[in-house]
């Protein structure tokens, strides 16, 4: 034990949780950058905010919370593509709807506008917000961003599941590339994975208890198929996606592996998919 503590600690760099709905966006975005070329991405305060960092690289500027699409504003005009702005729901609904939105309609912006809807305001610890569906004493609030930006007049909007990678690229083309002027808006939805957890788990002990059937889902990468070219790391940079030596003597890259702290949200597979590389992930049910 000695020995172990009195040498350096591993560097840990800040990034998203294994399973965060948001890191597919930014594959996403990585991806679509190979085909239209460099976007400006104006970031907010938040989880989404990883981004910056690797393996995505992606976000060149950062205002306040809520206020990605307000900063976007002044920098646009300056740049051959749309600009990319990034908002949490926390965000949306502390100034973004009114400095965000309003603003970009009133002056009626071209630009894009990806809001992370993982129903909490997230960073902070899961706290409620209006479009988590429901209050501190369980009573449904029927608010919704759809609902509000439609209100306040937004024409241009789609809602995409966050880890199909393929549809959100899509997605993303299209409002990037569209002759259509005026604000779009991308309404990025899935829950965020930790609150998820903590939700999810508590039903698995009871049912085992019970002694119940419970079957949950990871994926895995097949050694034989694996080129070891380790892409889809860099294009999903998961925690649970690591590498390991490679089992075949006759080469010597070593190939990529999941871990047991997958939590079966299927990112590495649909990135693989998604950018056309070896087809080397599976999908298991584990009971």
């Amino acid at each position: 034990a000695g020995e172990l503590l009195s040498g350096p600690v591993p560097k840990r760099p800040p990034g998203f949780c294994t399973g965060c709905p948001e890191r597919p966006v930014f594959s996403a975005i990585k991806l679509l950058e190979k085909e239209i070329g460099k976007v400006h991405i104006a970031a907010d305060i938040g989880c989404h905010t990883f981004s910056t960092l690797p393996p995505f690289h992606l976000g060149n500027t950062v205002l306040g919370y809520g206020l990605g699409l307000a900063s976007s504003a002044a920098v646009s005009p300056a740049f051959p593509n749309r600009t990319v702005s990034i908002m949490g729901d926390g965000g949306f609904w502390h100034n973004g709807l009114t400095s965000g939105v309003s603003g970009a309609l009133f002056n009626q912006a071209d630009s894009v506008l990806v809001i992370m809807d993982n129903g909490y305001s997230a960073a902070t610890g899961q706290q409620y917000i209006p479009s988590t569906g429901r209050n501190y004493q369980a009573q449904p609030t029927g608010m919704t961003i759809a609902g509000a930006l439609k209100g306040i007049g937004v024409r241009w909007l789609k809602t995409v599941e966050t880890y199909r990678v393929g549809n959100m690229m899509k997605t993303l083309r299209r409002a990037l590339t569209t002759k259509k002027p005026g604000l779009k808006v991308i309404i990025a939805k899935s829950e965020c994975q930790l609150a998820r957890q903590r939700r999810i788990k508590p039903v698995i002990r009871r049912k085992l208890a019970a002694g119940e059937r419970v079957v949950r889902t990871r994926f895995g990468v097949d050694e034989t198929a694996c080129t070891g070219d380790h892409s889809c790391i860099r294009l999903s940079g998961c925690p649970a996606l690591t590498i390991k030596p490679n089992p075949d003597p006759l080469r010597t890259d070593p190939i990529a592996h999941v871990d047991n702290n997958c939590v079966g949200c299927g990112l590495c597979g649909e990135v693989a998919d998604a950018a056309v590389l070896c087809p080397s992930f599976y999908r298991a049910r584990i009971i």
